[in-house]
């Protein structure tokens, strides 16, 4: 079976907070392949500052370039919105029979995962890989912490940059380059996203 690890996510943009944690998880585990999967609509969250889909996936592709164990996934492109984890993931189990589907999720995803459509069965046949976040709202002790050998707590490193934070300081005219991996930052440079 091959390994691969999805981390799923609006990636709006992406930037080096996600290179950085990927390239971790990648380095520090046994997966073969880590792939970004470029979600059309969190059901979570508003779409009025979503860039269109296909931008996103560009700026994804271009940021992954120099990182062979890395993809680009638009599954969610033609699955019914809005996206849900777990009908992705039976979608891929069936295109890909061979290969073992890891989730990778930050530790504030993993406190509201109770919520999620059949958040049973995503522990019970899924490895979850959380990474630490620095989150206030729903107590950290949530009850996944502790439910059994699936879901598995890495010591990544804590990297406070967030998307939105990102699209507010565009849309001052504030300097995001060093937030940013190159290639995204020419793209973003170059257009009026998120002014």
């Amino acid at each position: 079976m091959k390994k691969i690890g999805l981390f799923f996510g609006s990636f709006n943009p992406i930037h080096i907070g996600h290179l950085i944690l990927a390239n971790y998880i990648l380095e520090k585990s046994d997966m073969e392949e880590l792939w970004f999967v470029v979600s059309p609509q969190n059901p979570f969250k508003d779409k009025k500052s979503l860039l269109a889909d296909h931008n996103r996936l560009d700026m994804v592709n271009l940021s992954i370039k120099n990182y062979p164990k890395m993809r680009a996934s638009d599954v969610e492109f033609s699955l019914p919105k809005p996206s849900y984890t777990i009908d992705t993931l039976t979608y891929l189990h069936e295109k890909y029979p061979n290969y073992q589907f890891s989730l990778i999720m930050g530790e504030d995803n993993l406190a509201g995962l109770h919520k999620w459509k059949n958040a049973e069965v995503l522990i019970k046949n899924h490895q979850i890989i959380v990474y630490p976040r620095l989150f206030e709202g729903e107590k950290k002790n949530n009850d996944y912490t502790s439910e059994g050998e699936n879901i598995i707590l890495i010591n990544a490193p804590i990297i406070e940059l967030s998307a939105t934070d990102i699209r507010n300081m565009i849309k001052e005219g504030k300097n995001v380059r060093p937030m940013l991996p190159p290639e995204v930052f020419e793209y973003l440079d170059g257009s009026n996203f998120y002014k």
